[in-house]
């Protein structure tokens, strides 16, 4: 048997297939619900005067899906990929993922659901009512448990960096995950007022921080040495971005919440972790082009390393926004405007739902057989998104911007609302673009899992790990 039959052994590909089809559809539909809210900017009565479908509801149905959709299921997908890869062992109780599977699609379509007929506890990323969210609580404590356990019980001694962020975003949400769907929302913990707003500013920032982005950073610590042909960097440098995150990350959730009842020693330690995340991201980004130092033509022929080194720019840019719009100063002028949005959508989008777009090219050829069906239909994807992400996010900063500017010189809010209306009708455009290259993925998919053509020799890894060059 092949040094790469033996490691393609370790992944139940009808598992990760089937994780990977719901992590794809609902990147496709949750992205479509927000190009749907996006349009009630300019045109408020579009969809007409149902109450499932006015702004209200379908923006944190949006925001809900993509966190615990688009990324989540296909991050969990590329799991069950890449973890046997690095541990040397099939998942633990693996036959658990099946029904893993069945309990978090329930809870977010079922989340969805309550949404949109009202069910909202009014908890920004924990919207989904507790009914649905004990699906999700199911779902995720079954993969805490298969992940953390095969990562005990490994065969590979060393511990590669992929496995610390995923057992660190692991942990660390099954930990938060009850402090913003069961203490906030319910009055009967005793948490009120300002104190309900600082661990709100927590929770929010701690399903960005210590699951989206532990998650996210696992996953391109692994596939984009793989892409590239080339060892990790620096497995030291990733030590230090891993450790910083988990040291700073906790202290800035009340960055949102500067000038407030909240104390003000709190905020002022909020502000100075924020800036100093810029450790974090420094060192990750560092890592990542260092990688990729001697092969830079991997993205002529590359989708993965396409996507990854995207999605890195994206991240820098968005991590950068994200520490300076903590300041004072900066969140002055930039509060309560769409420069918060674009943050968003550069780290959550920009930055992460791409990675996972990364890790499919990667994966999904692996565990179908089959080669790519057409990378005339990757290459339009790639450059729809590239292109219209990067005119979304420009506008939104430019929006926020002029807002803050406008605000700050008391011009009437109504006029700054009409003089935003060209800025949100472009807005919708780049997403309409972005949504077409997501559809020409899933059409790409799809035909690559149903057409028989073998995978080449040459794109299969030879090695389990992609080491670190230190």
């Amino acid at each position: 048997m092949s040094a790469y039959e033996q490691t393609e052994s370790l992944v139940n590909t009808d598992l990760t297939k089937k994780w990977l089809f719901w992590g794809i559809l609902w990147t496709l539909i949750f992205p479509l619900i927000g190009l749907m809210t996006s349009v009630k900017f300019n045109y408020p009565d579009w969809l007409g005067t149902e109450s499932w479908l006015t702004w209200g509801r379908i923006r944190p149905a949006h925001v809900n899906g993509v966190i615990m959709g688009s990324f989540s299921t296909t991050f969990f997908g590329l799991c069950f990929y890449m973890i046997p890869k690095l541990t040397g062992i099939r998942m633990v109780a693996e036959r658990w993922g099946y029904a893993a599977l069945w309990l978090w699609n329930i809870g977010v379509v079922g989340g969805t659901i309550g949404i949109l007929i009202g069910q909202n506890k009014g908890i920004e990323a924990g919207d989904y009512p507790l009914w649905a969210d004990l699906f999700l609580f199911a779902a995720f404590f079954i993969l805490t448990y298969m992940i953390i356990a095969t990562i005990v019980q490994r065969k590979e001694k060393v511990l590669y960096i992929s496995l610390y962020y995923a057992a660190g975003a692991m942990v660390w949400t099954a930990i938060n995950f009850p402090l913003g769907n069961i203490l906030l929302p319910f009055h009967q913990f005793g948490i009120y007022g300002v104190n309900s707003a600082a661990l709100h500013g927590l929770y929010i920032h701690y399903i960005v921080g210590l699951w989206i982005t532990p998650a996210g950073l696992a996953l391109i610590y692994f596939f984009l040495p793989l892409a590239a042909k080339n060892p990790l960097y620096s497995h030291k440098l990733s030590l230090v971005g891993f450790w910083s995150l988990a040291f700073f990350y906790p202290f800035v959730g009340i960055h949102h919440y500067l000038y407030s009842p909240i104390p003000n020693w709190t905020q002022t330690i909020a502000i100075v972790t924020s800036m100093m995340l810029i450790v974090p991201v420094w060192t990750v980004t560092q890592n990542f082009f260092g990688t990729m130092v001697g092969n830079w033509r991997a993205l002529q022929d590359s989708y993965v390393a396409k996507f990854c080194i995207m999605g890195a720019i994206y991240y820098f840019l968005g991590c950068f926004q994200g520490s300076t719009e903590a300041l004072r100063g900066m969140q002055q002028l930039t509060h309560f405007t769409d420069f918060v949005i674009s943050h968003s959508h550069l780290t959550i989008f920009g930055t992460f739902v791409i990675w996972t777009m990364a890790g499919l090219y990667y994966v999904w050829p692996r565990v179908t057989g089959h080669a790519l069906w057409s990378r005339k239909l990757a290459t339009w994807h790639f450059w729809l998104i590239a292109v219209s992400f990067s005119v979304m996010a420009g506008v939104l900063t430019l929006m926020g911007l002029m807002q803050g500017t406008m605000w700050a010189d008391q011009v009437d809010f109504v006029d700054t609302v009409v003089a935003m209306k060209p800025y949100w009708f472009v807005r919708t455009l780049s997403g309409v673009g972005m949504d077409l290259g997501i559809l020409f993925m899933l059409i790409n998919f799809y035909m690559t899992a149903i057409e028989p053509s073998p995978l080449p020799e040459m794109d299969r890894e030879k090695s389990l790990t992609p080491a670190a060059a230190d």
